[in-house]
């Protein structure tokens, strides 16, 4: 019932770096072309619960959408909720950890993303209503490739910088590992490196305390 994505950051910081990235892609794989490129905000809350969720957004979701979220709701320890603008489509997007990982910013999550009929802030309101409230809004413009059955997302986010997130999505939590050496496998023929989970935690942390400076920007900085 539930997928399982397992991401793993690089922090790239400046374009130059982003365009060896993509000359490296290229090279392992002579057929890799952009998939996609976006524009996003997303915007993340804290509080709340994901029943009480589910209930606030029932009447946006999908049969068997609704069937996931309480699934979700009825399994999940600590969970990150988000709202999402692509392009004009919204979505809800629902996290939750897997193991010791962290639900906001962990390798191995469980996933729940849905396209409601909503403008961004009207979903909002009914993420706000559910209990929850704002943690901070994030923006970001993103380049999507496909390598070796890997997603690559080149992202440029406003206080990161240039970011790359190495993705693959399974439908089982046995195959979590696999596809976990499998990125690794890929980062370190590209030459890059893990984004270490607590410099991201903190740099997470400091986006929040300050994300007004940041949002909409291209303001960047550099937490060690």
């Amino acid at each position: 019932m539930q997928s399982y994505e397992v991401e793993v950051k690089s922090l790239l910081g400046n374009p130059e770096r982003a365009e060896v990235l993509r000359a490296r892609l290229r090279e392992l794989d002579p057929a890799v072309k952009i998939l996609s490129r976006n524009k996003q905000l997303n915007h993340y809350f804290v509080g709340g619960n994901i029943a009480a969720l589910a209930q606030a957004t029932d009447a946006h979701l999908s049969t068997q959408a609704k069937v996931k979220i309480d699934d979700l709701a009825a399994r999940a320890k600590e969970f990150s909720v988000r709202t999402r603008e692509k392009d004009g489509e919204v979505l809800l997007v629902v996290k939750c950890s897997v193991g010791d990982d962290t639900s906001a910013n962990g390798v191995a999550r469980m996933e729940f993303e849905e396209k409601v009929s909503l403008a961004l802030l009207e979903l909002d309101q009914l993420v706000l209503s559910a209990g929850f409230d704002y943690q901070a809004k994030w923006s970001r413009e993103r380049e999507e490739y496909l390598c070796r059955d890997i997603n690559i997302c080149l992202d440029r986010n406003a206080g990161y910088g240039w970011l790359a997130e190495f993705e693959k999505v399974v439908e089982a939590e046995a195959e979590v590992a696999l596809a976990r050496q499998e990125i690794a496998a890929l980062m370190a023929e590209c030459g890059a490196s893990e984004l270490p989970q607590d410099r991201l935690e903190r740099m997470f942390a400091f986006y929040n305390a300050h994300w007004p400076e940041y949002y909409g920007t291209e303001n960047i900085f550099i937490i060690e």
